[in-house]
């Protein structure tokens, strides 16, 4: 399984679900996106969906080189437009897969711009002036997330933040991301459009996990993507927002591990 974060995580996001996969028997391998986590920032701030698309696809034929099968792409939100793309494009232009099987983390082609514009108002509110302390940054998580209950402790945290030479902890993340000169998603309605075009080339079994009380992912747009994706499942996970994975993971690691369990047994 390769598992692509959203935009403004890391390969942390995945913990969790990585060793419930793990514990199945399976091989998780979740990576920290170009400008995010521990990965470099990119020199030209080439941060545009298709970059993103393009690593999806490097890494995937890496992981089939070595294991002999196609992995089954896991992308949450930024993740999972990277996996979309990068599989729809492949079956459009060689009519080959990138992956064996797909898993879409509250994402579709179409998706509600208010929901966008508040993710990324809070992505943006600290991008660059960072915070005075760790205890900051989970203040700001938890007025924005009033929903999901506070940790213990920040050690987890942490693990998204790092400490500027000024003192500050910023994001791990790379603020051209959203606001440099190749920044994700500059046209929406173009990105619409490919989404769109390729969701309609996919032909390997896909499943959509939608948080119920998405602020980005409707039951309109679900509705769309199943219809552009006829063979798809479909998933709806009740307590959960945007963030299906964090606010209700163990119903989330269900549903993947329930659709991995289905593949296994058509094989």
């Amino acid at each position: 399984m390769l598992l692509l974060h959203g935009g403004g995580q890391t390969r942390h996001a995945w913990h969790k679900t990585a060793q419930e996969i793990a514990r199945k028997g399976h091989t998780a391998y979740a990576l920290d996106q170009r400008g995010h986590g521990d990965s470099d920032w990119v020199a030209n701030g080439a941060y545009e969906f298709s970059d993103y698309a393009a690593d999806a696809k490097v890494v995937a034929a890496e992981l089939a080189r070595r294991s002999g099968a196609k992995p089954i792409a896991i992308g949450a939100s930024l993740g999972g437009i990277a996996s979309l793309l990068a599989e729809g494009e492949s079956q459009r232009d060689k009519g080959a897969n990138v992956f064996s099987a797909l898993v879409l983390v509250d994402i579709t082609p179409r998706v509600d711009q208010t929901g966008v514009a508040k993710v990324l108002g809070f992505m943006r509110a600290h991008a660059n002036e960072g915070f005075a302390s760790i205890a900051e940054a989970a203040q700001a998580v938890a007025d924005y997330l009033p929903q999901r209950p506070r940790p213990k402790s920040n050690e987890g945290l942490k693990k998204n933040l790092r400490l500027s030479p000024d003192g500050r902890w910023r994001w791990h993340w790379d603020p051209r991301f959203l606001d440099g000169p190749r920044a994700a998603g500059t046209d929406r309605r173009a990105l619409e459009v490919a989404l769109i075009e390729a969701a309609r080339s996919i032909q390997i079994p896909a499943l959509l996990v939608r948080g119920a009380s998405s602020e980005l992912v409707k039951e309109v747009h679900a509705k769309e993507f199943l219809e552009l994706v006829p063979h798809a499942d479909y998933v709806d996970v009740s307590g959960a927002r945007h963030m299906v994975a964090g606010d209700r993971n163990d119903h989330f690691s269900a549903a993947v591990l329930s659709f991995i369990g289905r593949l296994s047994t058509a094989e």
